[in-house]
Parts: structure tokens; C-alpha cells; sequence
């Protein structure tokens, strides 16, 4: 019900009728539809928490800053990817969509209780393996990732219809070999300084002070030239 509606969109009642239980038992045992929201965390992210700490673990004790790189991507992504295939069920992923972008999701705090550390902590792992890159290049790379992976997380099915079952979101083995390449590549390759960035948009200026629309007149007039000469 989470997953379909959200936490405001979602009642007692449906999650009641959803799990053939009474009402009052619902209430009995988790106190209000926030103490039931909190419950679907707590199920689940600890694990996570768990999985990724592991992880990171193995990562930092990796001297090449490449293979070290890798590694945190795999520490990120497999722990949501494995949850997603052994569940073969997005409705967690969507439950994170929803109050990742719920307006009065910061009031609840569940993702900056249960996440925000381990999110510092994956930062930091990214930053000692990218030593090159700003604070600002990290945490934008950071945030593309999660929607990656949050996105992968509650595809009901979308990417295996468009690719003829090729792609299955519960496909566990599939699903990080490429979402671990793709990011990984991104990270290495990712965003320019941002005085390069400005030099590359900027528009270049034809030499000798010509713009390109003189400029191109100009050629055509001294073209024109030779041909009546000849």
C-alpha cells in the first residue's frame, strides 16, 4: 500500500484489508500509520546498513584507487539490487521514490536517521578514490546514483517488456555487473572542471576579428573573385 500510494496516500484500513488482519490489530501492534511506516524500514534497512558498511570495508582495504572505485559502487548498489531480487517485488523501491521526494518526508526523518550516515560514509570512500575531484563533483555523482538504483528498485516491469525479457529488474547478477560498469565508467569520466566546462561552451571567435556570418561572406566574395578571374 506504501508502495502504490505513499505514506499519505495509504490508510490503516487498506493495509488492514491488504494483510486479512482486523484494524484494531494493526493499530494494536504498531500505534498509528507512522509507527507501521517506520516498521517497513526498520524490516529492511539495517541489512542494508549492514551490507554497505561490509562493503565499504572491503573497498578501503583496496590500494588501487580503480579497483577501490568499483568497489564502492558495488558496495552502494548491491545491497538494494539484492533486496530487489529476493523480494521480486518493487514496492520497497517505490516506498523509497515516495519519501525520498515526499515534501514531508524531513519531517518523519527515516531517510536521514537510517541513511544519512552510511551516505556520508560512501561519499567519503567515492572522494579517497576519485582524489581529483571537488566535493561538489562527489555528492552530484553521489545523487545520480541513488536515482539509478532507486529507479531500478520499483520497475514493475517496465525494461523487461521494452527489451523482450532481455532485462529483468530481479535479475540480481544482471542487474549490478551493469549497473556497477555503467556508474563506474560515469564516475571516472564524469563532470569537467568548471573552467573547462565554460571554455567548451563558450562559442569560438573566427581569427581575425571576423565573426562567422562576415567571415562566410567574405569567402564568397573571394571566391567569386577567382571564378570571374579565371
Amino acid at each position: 500500500m506504501f508502495g502504490a500510494y505513499g505514506f499519505d496516500g495509504a490508510t490503516m484500513r487498506q493495509v488492514a484489508e491488504a494483510a486479512g488482519v482486523p484494524l484494531a490489530l494493526v493499530s494494536y501492534h504498531f500505534g498509528s500509520k507512522e509507527g507501521l511506516y517506520r516498521a517497513v524500514f526498520d524490516r529492511r534497512v539495517p541489512t542494508v546498513v549492514e551490507q554497505r558498511l561490509v562493503g565499504l570495508a572491503i573497498a578501503m582495504s583496496e590500494p588501487d584507487l580503480d579497483r577501490r572505485l568499483e568497489l564502492v559502487v558495488k558496495a552502494l548498489v548491491f545491497p538494494m539490487l539484492h533486496l530487489r531480487a529476493h523480494d521480486r517485488d518493487p514496492s520497497f523501491g517505490r516506498v523509497l521514490a515516495h519519501e525520498t521526494m515526499d515534501p514531508s518526508s524531513e519531517q518523519r526523518g527515516f531517510i536521514r536517521d537510517m541513511f544519512d550516515p552510511i551516505a556520508r560514509a560512501l561519499v567519503d570512500a567515492l572522494a579517497s578514490a576519485l582524489p581529483g575531484r571537488s566535493q561538489q563533483d562527489i555528492w552530484w555523482a553521489y545523487e545520480f546514483m541513488l536515482g539509478a538504483m532507486v529507479y531500478v528498485m520499483g520497475d514493475a516491469g517496465r525494461i523487461e517488456r521494452l527489451s523482450g525479457g532481455l532485462c529483468r529488474p530481479d535479475d540480481e547478477e544482471g542487474a549490478v555487473r551493469h549497473m556497477v560498469a555503467f556508474l563506474t565508467a560515469g564516475l571516472r569520466h564524469g563532470a569537467p572542471q568548471a573552467a573547462q566546462t565554460r571554455a567548451a561552451l563558450k562559442p569560438k571567435k573566427p581569427k581575425g576579428g571576423q565573426t562567422h556570418a562576415t567571415g562566410d561572406v567574405s569567402k564568397r566574395r573571394r571566391a567569386t573573385a577567382r571564378g570571374r578571374a579565371d
